[in-house]
C-alpha cells in the first residue's frame, strides 16, 4: 500500500475496532434479478476520545477519510488500510471535514473559520492546502474527487443555508480550474456526491412535492431514477465506483434528513441491498471503492455515532 500523505504534526492514534461476521443486509429485487451483492464482515471505527465518528470516502488502497467531534470541535481525519489515524485540520479553522480522496491520496473536504458561518472547500495535495468556492458560494461541501482530479460537491449562495434536502443547494463540478453548476432539470435542489474515474457523477436531487431521487450524470446527460424501494432518499451524501455501484442512505418515511435513523444501501445491477448494522438505531453508507469496500456511519442504541468499513461480498454472475 502507498503511504498516505498528511501534514507534519497531525495526531496519530490507534483505532478502536470491532469485527462482526454476521450478515446484516436484506435485498430488494427488481425484474426478477437475483441477488448479486451481500454484506460481509465490518469494522467499527472510532477516533479515540471522540464523541462521534463517521467515514465518507474510501479509495482502492483501502484508505478512508471522514470527520470526528471531540471537545466541541469537528476535525477531519484519514484512516490507513491498517487502521492508523491522522487528524486533518485546515490551518486556522475551527471546523474541518475530510469528504473524499482519490487513489493518489489527494483529499477534499470543507472548513470554516472560527466565528464564521461560511464554509469553504479545500484540496489537500502533497501536504499543501488549497481553498476554493464556486462563485457566490456561502456554503461549499466538496464531497468527491476522482483520479483525474475532478472535484464535485454542492454549494449554496443564501445568507443562511439549511441542511441538504431543504431546497438550498446546487451541485458543482470543478475541472481544470473551471466550475460547472449541476442542476437536474426540474429540480429544486441538486447534490453531487462523487465522481468515478469514468467521469460519471452520482448524487441526489429533489423536486417540488416529489420524493428525492438519484441521478447519474454521464457525457453531459442526467439519468434519473428513484431508489427501488420507492422510499425516501437522503440527499446528503453517497458514492459511486467505476463499476457503477451506487451507495447512499434512505429512510422509511419522508423527509429523510440528517439524524439517527435510516438505512444504508448499495445498488448494483439494478438490485438494491439494504445495509443495516446489527443493533443500530440507524445508519448510512457514503463511499464505495472498486473492491466494493464501503464506508459510512451508524448510531448505536445509546445514540453514539460510529464510523464503519465493510467488505461487500459478490454472489451470482455480477462482474
Amino acid at each position: 500500500m502507498r503511504t498516505i500523505r498528511v501534514l507534519t504534526g497531525m495526531l496519530v492514534a490507534t483505532v478502536i475496532v470491532t469485527a462482526i461476521q454476521a450478515p446484516v443486509a436484506r435485498a430488494t429485487q427488481s425484474s426478477g434479478t437475483s441477488l448479486v451483492l451481500a454484506t460481509g464482515p465490518f469494522t467499527t471505527v472510532d477516533v479515540p476520545g471522540a464523541t462521534a465518528t463517521r467515514l465518507f470516502g474510501i479509495n482502492d488502497w483501502g484508505v478512508a477519510v471522514g470527520r470526528y467531534e471531540s471537545a466541541g470541535r469537528t476535525h477531519g481525519f484519514v484512516r490507513s488500510a491498517t487502521g492508523e489515524l491522522a487528524s486533518i485540520d485546515f490551518p486556522g479553522a475551527g471546523f474541518t471535514v475530510a469528504g473524499a480522496l482519490n487513489n493518489r491520496g489527494d483529499i477534499v473536504g470543507w472548513y470554516s473559520l472560527p466565528g464564521s458561518p461560511i464554509r469553504h472547500g479545500f484540496l489537500l495535495q502533497d501536504g499543501r492546502f488549497t481553498t476554493f468556492d464556486p462563485p457566490g458560494s456561502t456554503f461549499t461541501n466538496a464531497l468527491g474527487i476522482n483520479d483525474r482530479g475532478d472535484i464535485v460537491g454542492r454549494f449554496c449562495v443564501n445568507s443562511v443555508c439549511r441542511e441538504p434536502g431543504s431546497g438550498d443547494f446546487h451541485g458543482f463540478l470543478l475541472r481544470d480550474a473551471e466550475y460547472t453548476t449541476l442542476d437536474v432539470p426540474g429540480s429544486i435542489e441538486t447534490n453531487a456526491w462523487k465522481s468515478n474515474d469514468r467521469g460519471e457523477i452520482a448524487g441526489g436531487f429533489g423536486t417540488a412535492g416529489g420524493v428525492p431521487q438519484l441521478f447519474v450524470l454521464e457525457n453531459g446527460e442526467f439519468n434519473t431514477f428513484p431508489i427501488p424501494t420507492g422510499l425516501a432518499l437522503s440527499e446528503d451524501n453517497g458514492g459511486i465506483n467505476a463499476r457503477g455501484d451506487i451507495v447512499g442512505r434512505y429512510c422509511d418515511a419522508s423527509p429523510c434528513r440528517i439524524g439517527p435513523f435510516g438505512h444504508g444501501f448499495v445498488i448494483s445491477g439494478g438490485v438494491l441491498t439494504t445495509i443495516d448494522i446489527p443493533g443500530a438505531a440507524g445508519n448510512g453508507t457514503f463511499g464505495i471503492n472498486n473492491r466494493r469496500e464501503v464506508v459510512g456511519g451508524y448510531f448505536d442504541a445509546g445514540g453514539v455515532l460510529h464510523g464503519y468499513v465493510m467488505q461487500l461480498e459478490t454472489r451470482g454472475n455480477q462482474p
